[in-house]
Parts: C-alpha cells; structure tokens; sequence
C-alpha cells in the first residue's frame, strides 16, 4: 500500500485493466483451445511468405567514416605512370564533400621498379571523412560520388570498399564473386562479359569487374616450318633460346664476404623489347652460313593481347566476376537475382557456377544457423525436462518459441532492416527471453495444482499472477533496445539490426505465446489423463477376464 491511504500500482486502475484483459482472453482461449493452435500454425505458416520479402546480409554496412578506393592500371604500366594516375585520382577525391584526408599505397610490383622497368598496376586510396556528426549525409553517399569520379577512368579497373583492416594494399574486397568454371577459356570469357554486362545494365550492382578483362599486350612468334626445315634449326631451340633471352634464366649464384648474389641469363633490354630486338638473336643452324641464323627468320610475330592469368578450380578453368552490391540491395537478393539470370542463361552441362567471397560466407552462415537453431531447441529441452522431471511440459514451454520467429522477421521487414549475423544473435537472445516466460508459467500452475486448485483454475491464476514479471521484463527489454536501435555513430548499424529484431519480435509475440503455452500445457494435460484413463480400462478389463 502507499502512504497516505492509496492503494498501490499492483491494484491500481491500470494494472487491472491490463490484467483484466488478458484473464479473459486466455479464458477464452482455453475454452477455444484448438482456435489458438490454428492461429499458432497460421503464423508459423506465414514464415516462407515474409523471408521472401526479407533482405540478407553477412554483416551490415555501417558509416565508419572511412573508405577505400583500390585501382589496377592497364598491364604494362610503369612506375611513372602510376605516380601520375594515383596523384591525379587522389587530386579529385581530396575535393569531394567531407574528405579530412587521403593515403595513397601503390603495390604489387614487379621487376626492377627502382630502374623504371618493372610493372606496377594496382594500389589504394585510403579516404578518411569528417565524423559522422560533423556531416548530415553518409559515407556511402560519398563512395558514390567518388564512383562517379573514377567514371572518367575508363581504362582504369576500380572499386570503391569499405575500408578493411587486415587487407593488403590494392586487393579488391568485393561482397560477391561469381566463378564460372569449364574447359573452355573463350567461351568462359564470353559468358563472364555476358554475365558482367548485365549486372552493370541491372542497376543493382557497382564496381562490376571480371577477373579475364586485364589482358597483358603481348608478342607471338608463329613458327615457320619450312625456313627451319631449310636452314635446320629445330622449334625446340628457337623456344628455349627465347625463353632464356627474353624472360631470363637463373644460372648460378656466387658469394661475396656475407653476401650471396644470383647469376641471370637475359638479353638486354633494348634486344628484348619489341620486334626488332626479338628477331635479331641468333640460334644455331645446321645448314646456314657461319652456323647461325637470326630468330627473325625462322618466325612471323604477331601482336596480341593474352589473359593476365589463368585460373584452375579442381583441374578446371574459371573466370571470377567480382561486384558489390548498390545502397538499398541486400547480398542477398543481389545473389538470388544473379543466381536466377545465371540459370536463365543456358550454361551447357559441363559449366557450372559458384558464389565467393561473402556471399558464400552468408550461405553457410545462414545453414549454420538452421543447425545452431534445432541444437538450442534440444539442449534447452533436456535442461527443462531434467528441471520439471517430465518429458511433456518442457514441449509446452518449447512450443511456444518457433513463433517468434516470424514475428522477428515481420519485425525487420516493417523496419527495412536485412537480417545479418548480429540479428540472428538477437534471435537466439529473443528465444531465451520466451522460454524464461514459459517457465514462469508452467512452474507457477504446477505449484498451484499441487495445492488443489484444478487445472483451468491454477492455469488462470498462475498466468495472471505471473503476467506482472515478464511484463515488466519486457518493457525493461524493449526500453534498453531502443537507444541502441536508434543511436548513431561507427557500430551502430551492427547494434541496431539486433535490437529492431528484439524490439519488434517481442513486442508483436508477446500475447500469443503467453497462450499458447497455457493453452498446450492443458492440451497435453487432457491427453495425459486420456492415456492414463484408457490404461486403467485395459487394466480393469484384463482384470475381470481373469476372475471370469
């Protein structure tokens, strides 16, 4: 009671109304009870309806106010020129809105870079904005203008990422590989430009790339076999003298004082760079004057553009489409929509598809979690069964739970929120936080119909008398989440796909699974007592048989 002759919150005018209410309900319930299983079923139903409308991601996006842009140059470029692309790129995205600073790395070398001779194709950008609160728009408001930027550059390979800590200097860290892989290698570039065109036309989808399109300019030397029958020289010496002269050959090494050096074969540059070089080394010959004969006379050169790499999966050719997904699309969807134009395409039998990077990890994450799901379901029901000393009620407590889970899901479509690994943790969480409410329950009925209440009496009292703790359980809950659902800041996208899913999940859930409970519990009361009515009959007849 409170001071003053008032009469406390627990009697109080709202209270009962509150508690009023649901002891009606679940009276009405229980003289319905198979009204209330059909609802359950109804809703559980509706589970494959509301996932289609749901978006999936590995992990959610958020603003850390930070990005990076990573850009590979046309094979063959040399240090100079990328000192001039990435000084020019970088000119233009100091200039965007927000931008505090860049950080420019070119890497992956090769060669003697130090002389100007070796390649050097790729590097990163690193961006840092003002912080979020200094700025009324979102990082990824600003990737897209600097994607508009590097339009400009169409010679130039680009892709604009989050920023990541453990990645190496211009490697791409795309949301979606495509690899297409069969025997062969002209008709996997076809499909891969086929399959990259549409993504680009498809509007889903930025920074598409296909891991075939950097072809490095190169020389062939076309044999002719009449010269070199002529002149005697075989197409084996003419192929090994090139590969030594023009892509060198370790010969020895030898060691001074502490210091141990390589011994390379290889023609000077100015004899291995173009036709005319190529063509004046000389090869023995058989049959030519003074033993010898220029390489140019036994070959035709032909110019041409060859693949940067060749890549193998279990002994088959692949080529990687790589993208990320466009603001507003989820990786899932983005994998559901490629995986259907894919299948749309008419792949012959022995060319096959499959997904990398996270979206592969999103596939395995999101089957785990079906696995991780029915493990929680039966190490809970072996800890209520060895609680409660009964294989039937920890079913009455566990019923309940499969129902939050479209509940959560409607919770995330209403609120425009794809599920992500943080939400499925928030499931996990809002489960526990049912089954803790149908222990309430059942606990408190058992204890009553030990004290000689009967079963609908004690159901209706133990649940309004419990009704007030996970009321205010819930209420606490809903009203830590809310802050973290709203809240701003780096990380707060992790935080807020969880906490909308507990807010919306309990909140939608709450007043059918503190039915449906009851309404089980007397359900498998009823078919308990059957069983054990039926027993006693067979018994008694068995019984009067034998007196007979």
């Amino acid at each position: 009671k409170l001071s003053g002759g008032g009469k406390g919150s627990k009697d109080g005018p709202v209270w009962r109304l509150v508690a009023g209410a649901y002891s009606a309900v679940l009276a009405w319930s229980l003289r319905h009870r198979w009204a209330v299983v059909a609802t359950g079923f109804l809703t559980l139903a509706s589970t494959p309806l509301i996932v289609s409308r749901l978006g999936f991601d590995f992990m959610p996006r958020d603003d850390q106010s930070e990005f990076e842009v990573s850009v590979t140059l046309p094979e063959g470029s040399n240090l100079a020129r990328a000192d001039e692309v990435f000084g020019e790129v970088d000119r233009r995205l100091r200039e965007l809105r927000g931008v505090r600073f860049t950080y420019t790395v070119v890497g992956d070398t090769t060669g003697r870079t130090s002389r100007g001779e070796g390649d050097v194709t790729s590097g990163t950008i690193y961006v840092r904005l003002v912080d979020l609160k200094e700025r009324h728009y979102t990082q990824f408001d600003v990737m897209n203008e600097a994607r508009a930027v590097l339009a400009d550059y169409p010679d130039l390979k680009v892709s604009v990422q989050e920023a990541s800590a453990i990645a190496a200097a211009g490697m791409r860290q795309v949301m979606m590989d495509v690899n297409l892989r069969g025997p062969d290698m002209a008709k996997l570039q076809q499909y891969a430009d086929d399959l990259a065109g549409w993504m680009r036309r498809h509007g889903g989808f930025t920074d598409v790339d296909t891991g075939a399109s950097a072809r490095k300019p190169e020389l062939r030397l076309r044999p002719d076999r009449e010269r070199m029958s002529d002149l005697g020289v075989s197409q084996a010496v003419v192929a090994s003298t090139a590969n030594v002269l023009v892509g060198g050959e370790l010969l020895s090494n030898y060691k001074e004082h502490d210091e141990t050096y390589d011994v390379w074969l290889r023609a000077e540059r100015q004899g291995r760079q173009d036709e005319g070089g190529i063509g004046r080394i000389t090869v023995p010959s058989s049959k030519a004057a003074g033993g010898t004969t220029q390489i140019g006379n036994l070959v035709r050169f032909e110019s041409a553009r060859g693949p940067n790499t060749i890549e193998r999966t279990a002994r088959q050719r692949q080529v990687v489409v790589s993208a990320n997904t466009a603001d507003g699309v989820s990786l899932g969807s983005g994998v559901a929509a490629v995986t259907e134009h894919v299948r749309g395409m008419g792949l012959p039998a022995e060319y096959t598809f499959e997904f990398g990077g996270r979206a592969k990890i999103l596939r395995e994450s999101n089957s785990q979690f079906g696995l991780t799901f029915l493990m929680a379901f039966l190490f809970m029901y072996m800890v209520l069964a060895a609680q409660f000393e009964s294989l039937v009620h920890p079913v009455s407590i566990l019923v309940a739970l499969p129902l939050v889970i479209p509940f959560a899901l409607l919770s995330l479509v209403l609120l425009r929120t794809s599920l992500d690994l943080y939400s499925i943790i928030g499931l996990l969480m809002l489960v526990g936080i049912v089954k803790k409410n149908g222990i309430l329950q059942i606990d408190y009925t058992n204890q009553l119909r030990q004290h000689g209440l009967s079963r609908d009496a004690a159901i209706l009292e133990a649940n309004r008398t419990r009704l007030r703790p996970i009321l205010m359980t819930t209420v606490m809950l809903v009203a830590a989440m809310v802050p973290m659902a709203m809240g701003q800041g780096p990380g707060a996208a992790a935080r807020a796909g969880m906490a909308k899913l507990i807010i919306g999940g309990q909140t939608l859930s709450l007043l059918l699974t503190l039915l449906i409970t009851p309404v089980v519990y007397s359900l498998f009361d009823d078919l308990g007592g059957w069983i054990s009515h039926r027993g006693k009959d067979e018994f008694a007849d068995g019984s009067s048989t034998c007196r007979s």
